[in-house]
């Protein structure tokens, strides 16, 4: 019994010293890594069952969005401090104004809302896949689209108070939806731009783009937002498709890929970040300077649809602004050096001056480069 105990005592005292040794190693806590929160949103469901798609079938656009939405939250919930979070997981309905005022609730860093097409009329020869950010659309199908999805308040009780006064068909109303998400529309360009080549890419499906129109939900949540068209319901052969396991899990398949890429440059750039900012707290003197020679540092302030003259009284009084078209979005910058040191004090004004979610971008010879490969040097 002795020689067990004294057994104990030794591997007890080695695991204390190995837990020391790290500790005085490190000299740091070992860091918690910022949690990402996903908000999965499957469109319609209870009385709203969206597009019946061609009749052939007893499930509806609300059921396969939920079948989707569900096998893709448990993929994303197995990624390391990835926490994924759904409007609905039953075949209930939340109003759209319930579904935006959860999500903001629950400070999710991603909103993805799934849905199936359907083209009007008898036709149903339009098929492909597609995804929706807010904005401003000419296109005559997108405002289709937009006007399909947003008329599901019709259905609730005292729509006109809760959503206050607007009215899906008025083309006064989207616009006013627009204003309210432009500070995220880079991100969900980016976030949509990835759903698209996924779709192109591993589901092989038709590519549709990424397209713009007012989707109320879009407009009231206040992070990257995403509308998901997975394919057209009103087409017998995709609606086949979404509605066999094959066709719902290479969807599934798709989606995935496309947030995990999504998830780990944004994680990675919120570590980095972190990172940094440990090296100045074990410094006695911070530095006033970091400077990269090869590399163009600058605060992103905003992506708009728009082209606004880059003079300070349209930038918060803000000077040394510049502006870049990329597609038809125009990107809009603050600051341009090679200190980092420089680039993060202006990102505080810029911050300080209201614009709470912009960050740093970094560019070497024109071209954007990742940000943390460039703080890794």
């Amino acid at each position: 019994m002795q020689k067990y105990f004294s057994i104990f005592i030794i591997l007890l005292t080695v695991h204390f010293l190995t837990a020391s040794t790290e500790t005085i190693e490190t000299g740091l806590p070992k860091k918690k890594k910022k949690e990402f929160v996903v908000m999965i949103d499957p469109g319609h469901g209870g009385s709203d069952t969206g597009t019946p798609g061609t009749g052939r079938y007893k499930t509806t656009e609300k059921d396969i969005a939920l079948d989707v939405s569900l096998a893709l939250g448990k993929k994303l919930s197995q990624l390391p401090n990835v926490k994924v979070i759904y409007t609905r997981t039953k075949d209930t309905y939340p109003t759209l104004n319930e579904r935006a005022v959860m999500t903001n609730k629950k400070k999710a860093d991603l909103f993805i809302s799934i849905h199936c097409n359907a083209q009007p009329g008898s036709k149903g020869t339009a098929y492909g896949s597609e995804t929706f950010v807010l904005g401003l659309s000419k296109n005559k199908t997108n405002l289709e689209v937009a006007k399909r999805e947003n008329s599901v308040i019709y259905l609730e009780d005292n729509y006109e108070e809760t959503y206050e006064g607007f009215d899906p068909n008025s083309p006064e109303s989207l616009i006013s939806l627009i204003i309210l998400q432009e500070e995220y529309l880079n991100q969900s360009i980016e976030i949509a731009s990835y759903i698209q080549n996924e779709f192109k890419v591993t589901a092989k499906r038709k590519d549709r783009g990424v397209k713009q129109a007012g989707f109320w939900v879009l407009s009231k949540t206040y992070m990257p937002s995403v509308l998901v068209e997975l394919g057209f319901l009103t087409h017998k052969k995709e609606e086949d498709f979404l509605n066999s396991k094959k066709g719902k899990k290479v969807m599934t398949e798709s989606l995935y890929n496309a947030v995990k890429k999504y998830i780990s440059r944004h994680m990675e750039t919120v570590d980095n970040h972190q990172d940094v900012q440990i090296v100045e707290e074990e410094t006695t003197e911070k530095p006033t300077s970091r400077v990269f020679p090869d590399v163009t540092f600058k605060v992103q302030l905003a992506a708009s649809s728009k082209k606004i003259a880059t003079k300070a009284y349209n930038f918060k009084g803000l000077q040394q602004i510049s502006r870049e078209k990329s597609g038809s979005i125009y990107r809009y910058f603050y600051g341009e050096t090679s200190d980092y040191e420089e680039i993060k004090r202006l990102k505080e004004k810029a911050k300080q001056k209201g614009y709470t979610t912009c960050y740093i971008v970094a560019y070497k010879k024109g071209k954007k480069v990742s940000l943390s490969e460039v703080l890794k040097q």
